[in-house]
């Protein structure tokens, strides 16, 4: 009489083959719960034990479960036989072929830029220095001479920040900037003064001078900001290098020299350098550079002004504690974007901030 027991192997022998012949992962999943899922065949064997003797059940238990592990270890197999295939391309592939190389990202023009002019700077011994973009008053304006009623401390120039610092006790606590001359209304202390957007690099000049005695030889590149309306040739937000050599018995000469130097290193050997006589509050001779190549030449233009530069204030070294009857130097800065834009043959800054691929990616 034919048991439970007879039933097992031949069960297990077509579980198998329909697991080895399921033509994809959907019927191996349907296939897989028509045998050993909760209302599978082999379920509803093991079901089945309670109706044979206590002689006959555990070797039926035994033979059960040992079906259910081979059947187990084949559903596996064919999944990854199946996974593997699912994955191959349908189409013919020549695995011979060279494979594709992933598109690299490339540096931002303004950052080649930068980097060149660093380079240019390192060759003759210049050092990079940094710092805050939001500052104070003292290290902005006042620690480089600027006249507390200089347009450039207005506030439709200048960001200025709503929450300065809290005044120390005993002294009002100052409010947003409403004029240039509240800090000096107030007797307000350097550390006092409100906090702003820094307008130049040139305020890094002053940190590093009061930390470092001289002589000294730095570069500032960075990020400035300024109440500019956004059009082809201005931004609120742009970056400007900034120089600084002092010495003892550095001339205007060395100043020239330099500049030179650097524009032709970024631009050329057919770059000229002239200079006209200026104003800026923090040096003395100040002078504007004018700059001419091939490139100046094909916008029509005989000269483009480029940056300013003069010998830096005895009051400025007063300041951060340098004897100018020992010390001179000269400083400059100019804008990192207008040399970028005279590189590339660019006519609209705004291009450099809009992140548009088809524009960065022809550098």
């Amino acid at each position: 009489m034919a048991t439970i027991l007879d039933d097992i192997e031949p069960l297990k022998q077509n579980a198998l083959g329909e697991l080895k012949n399921a033509p994809d992962l959907a019927a191996l999943e349907q296939t897989k719960g028509a045998w050993v899922g909760p209302n599978g065949k082999f379920t509803a064997l093991m079901k089945q034990l309670g109706a044979l003797s206590k002689e006959e059940r555990p070797a039926a238990g035994k033979l059960i479960n040992a079906a259910k592990t081979e059947l187990e270890t084949a559903l596996t197999a064919r999944r990854e036989e199946l996974e593997m295939k699912a994955a191959l391309p349908k189409e013919p592939a020549d695995f011979t072929l060279p494979g594709r190389r992933r598109a690299l990202g490339k540096l931002h023009p303004l950052t080649q830029v930068t980097d060149d002019i660093v380079r240019a700077f390192r060759k003759i011994g210049f050092a990079v220095a940094d710092g805050p973009e939001i500052e104070d008053e003292y290290h902005c304006f006042d620690a480089l001479n600027t006249p507390a009623d200089h347009p450039a401390r207005d506030t439709q120039d200048t960001f200025y920040l709503a929450a300065p610092p809290p005044a120390p006790a005993g002294k009002p606590e100052p409010a947003a900037k409403q004029d240039v001359d509240r800090a000096e209304k107030l007797n307000l202390t350097p550390a006092e003064k409100p906090l702003l957007l820094r307008t130049h690099t040139s305020s890094v000049q002053i940190r590093v001078m009061e930390k470092q005695p001289p002589p000294v030889r730095i570069i500032v590149p960075g990020r400035v900001y300024r109440r500019d309306n956004a059009d082809a040739t201005h931004n609120p937000t742009f970056h400007q290098i900034e120089g600084l050599y002092v010495d003892k018995n550095v001339t205007v000469g060395d100043l020239k020299g330099t500049v030179e130097f650097v524009f032709k290193e970024l631009m050329g050997e057919d770059v000229k350098i002239r200079f006209r006589p200026h104003y800026f509050s923090y040096t003395e001779p100040s002078y504007e550079i004018d700059f001419s190549n091939s490139l100046v030449k094909k916008m029509g233009k005989h000269w483009l002004e480029i940056a300013g530069c003069g010998m830096v204030h005895p009051q400025v070294f007063e300041t951060v504690g340098y004897d100018p009857e020992i010390w001179t130097g000269w400083a400059f800065g100019f804008g990192i974007e207008r040399i970028a834009m005279l590189r590339y043959g660019i006519n609209d800054i705004r291009l450099f901030y809009e992140n548009d691929l088809r524009f960065l990616r022809q550098f």
